[in-house]
């Protein structure tokens, strides 16, 4: 008996000295992709009996790890008449666009009527929720991290507005098949709609004719979110040491989230065009510092 409990402990410590393989290892990946319609409804803190959250990247999903300034992005659903929970974040911004129905916000205690098309800023610490009118409301929340140390302004009145009344532009170093709708800034910003935010440095929505590219490129210090809302084409995530992109088809509904310095792209279809949602913010280690 002796001898059998000795040759177990033996074969205990060898294991435990053993060097460690590769696959002991885990690596975080450089992006993540989902497919918004294949993701299954979550628990948020959105979420009511009436309002239902699809969690794409960060609270309610498995690799939220990964995402450092991104505290949420997802679809929340509210049925006709319903409305979310109400939530307050004290130190996080929020990001709301209508893609469906119409309604209301409620913001620090006051209605605010909104519709298809319209985006909106929550600051950190204004408490909110979201509330359908005749038809279920569909919109694509994304929340935003805010370091200690970054100084909060707070608008008096919900700042919102619509997407029509946004013109299309170029963005220099990209190429003319590529417009864009320079939709929220930051509070410094001077070309966007709405510049009201504090870590999140662009919401915007990327037009591209057919057969059309943005130009695969990256951001040192922040992360990014593509959302193609139509179109279809091959999106770029990460490039290898040759400098070759890394392409994968993409169909509407597809999600990806970049860290920050990796490779972001799309390649449009050559017979429509395509509509990507995006958003950028500053990664936490990048605070202060300037990269747009």
């Amino acid at each position: 008996m002796r001898t059998i409990r000795a040759a177990a402990v033996l074969a205990l410590l060898a294991a435990l000295a053993a060097p460690a393989t590769a696959q002991d290892f885990h690596v975080d990946p450089t992006f993540l992709h989902r497919h918004l319609p294949d993701i299954a409804v979550g628990k948020a803190g959105l979420s009511s009996a009436t309002a239902a959250w699809r969690p794409v990247f960060g609270e309610g999903d498995a690799n939220s790890g990964i995402l450092k300034g991104v505290s949420r992005f997802g679809e929340l659903s509210v049925a006709a008449k319903g409305a979310s929970a109400r939530v307050r974040y004290a130190r996080e911004e929020n990001v709301i666009v209508i893609r469906e129905g119409d309604g209301s916000i409620l913001y620090d205690g006051k209605a605010n009527p909104v519709k298809a098309d319209d985006f909106v800023y929550i600051p950190p610490g204004v408490e909110f929720s979201v509330q359908a009118g005749a038809r279920p409301l569909k919109a694509v929340i994304t929340g935003f991290k805010i370091p200690e140390g970054v100084t909060i302004t707070t608008p008096a009145a919900m700042p919102v507005a619509n997407i029509s009344e946004v013109a299309l532009t170029e963005v220099a170093g990209h190429p003319n098949s590529a417009r864009y709708r320079l939709l929220m800034g930051d509070t410094a910003s001077k070309r966007d709609r709405l510049a009201v935010a504090h870590t999140m440095v662009s919401l915007y929505l990327l037009e591209l004719a057919p057969g059309g590219t943005n130009a695969p490129h990256h951001h040192e210090l922040q992360e990014e979110i593509y959302l193609l809302l139509d179109g279809s084409g091959e999106m770029v995530a990460g490039s290898g040491m040759n400098g070759i992109e890394g392409k994968y088809p993409a169909r509407p509904g597809d999600a990806y989230f970049y860290r920050a310095n990796a490779t972001v792209g799309f390649y449009n279809a050559a017979d429509k065009p395509a509509r990507i949602l995006a958003l950028r913010n500053t990664a936490p280690l990048g605070i202060g510092l300037r990269d747009r």
